[in-house]
């Protein structure tokens, strides 16, 4: 279900700090962007940084559990823009989508994990084998699980998936209906630090860190759509700085934004360490050996060149590594 909140954010006396040589965002003010969102991100970033302050444009909110419906929101040109990870974002275009990746996240790849209850048998990714792993279709979670089996020396097909949104995967474990989520944060600081679940292996080596901004083509063909979007890039970077450097008051103003308590919500962005930046050639390069690993195991049915799903001219003040 698609909880959608609509705010008119207009020019204030005072605009927020270091935002002067944001991109001209004049005549915008008929300009309506809608954003798609992962609970305990980018609207609770710029709120709890007061980013949000200063813009001619309108914003209107849409939160989603996670990427898959986000991806499907772009692809009905429901949002104009949306938060996904790099995998199900290519995942979507690869069955017919029609978006561009015109920023990226990057961060720690520990926020993926695979989980078990407390009392789990499992001790690590070696003891999968034969088991049923819950985790979206296409997600950054079903990524990291099938490299985790290869890594290893198990095959695919040692393991069994059961495809459920978090919530239900979640619920799913916790019932013994099956044996391993594969989710990401905050997901997985609150099933650690509240469901006292074990994390068995985590992204690190399995997984970009790559979480995309994502943009329709009807968007990006908007010639004013495109300057309220730059400008919302520059805010949404600096507000991640800020975030970075006051994680703690920022979990404080999560738990009150979210309703994730405040210490996973502290933790899962303590540990993220993220930064937005342009799209550069290693995203590009990431992101095809993605494409190149789900062909392989057949969670895509053809080889697809994903050099057109990037617009490269949107900018960030943080050049890419």
């Amino acid at each position: 279900m698609i909880s959608a909140v609509s705010i008119s954010l207009t020019a204030c006396n005072k605009p927020a700090e270091n935002t002067q040589e944001l991109s001209s965002t004049k005549n915008l003010a008929q300009i309506e962007l809608k954003i798609g969102d992962q609970k305990g991100n980018m609207r609770a970033q710029l709120e709890a940084s007061q980013l949000l302050e200063g813009i001619d444009y309108k914003i209107s909110w849409y939160e989603f559990p996670a990427a898959a419906p986000v991806a499907e929101a772009l692809n009905a040109t429901a949002i104009d823009i949306g938060y996904l990870g790099d995998a199900p974002f290519i995942f979507a275009n690869a069955n017919g989508g029609h978006t561009r990746a015109i920023a990226v996240n990057r961060y720690d790849p520990y926020a993926v994990a695979l989980l078990v209850p407390k009392d789990s048998p499992i001790k690590s990714i070696q003891d999968i084998k034969g088991k049923t792993v819950t985790a979206n279709k296409g997600s950054i979670g079903q990524l990291v699980t099938l490299r985790a089996v290869e890594r290893a020396g198990l095959k695919a097909s040692d393991v069994h998936f059961k495809f459920l949104p978090p919530a239900d995967g979640k619920l799913a474990v916790a019932n013994g209906n099956v044996d391993v989520w594969a989710v990401w944060d905050p997901y997985t600081a609150y099933a650690e630090i509240i469901d006292g679940f074990r994390i068995i292996e985590n992204g690190r080596g399995l997984y970009s860190g790559f979480t995309f901004l994502a943009a329709t083509e009807q968007a990006l063909n908007h010639q004013q759509k495109r300057a309220a979007i730059q400008d919302f890039i520059y805010r949404l970077e600096e507000s991640q700085q800020w975030v970075n450097k006051n994680y703690q008051s920022f979990g404080k103003e999560l738990a009150k934004i979210t309703g994730i308590p405040e210490e996973p919500a502290t933790l899962a962005f303590k540990r993220k360490n993220a930064t937005w930046t342009s799209i550069t050639d290693d995203v590009i390069t990431t992101s095809q050996e993605t494409a190149d690993f789900y062909h392989l195991h057949q969670l895509l049915n053809q080889k697809i060149d994903v050099s057109g799903l990037f617009d490269r001219e949107f900018k960030t003040k943080q050049v890419g590594n």
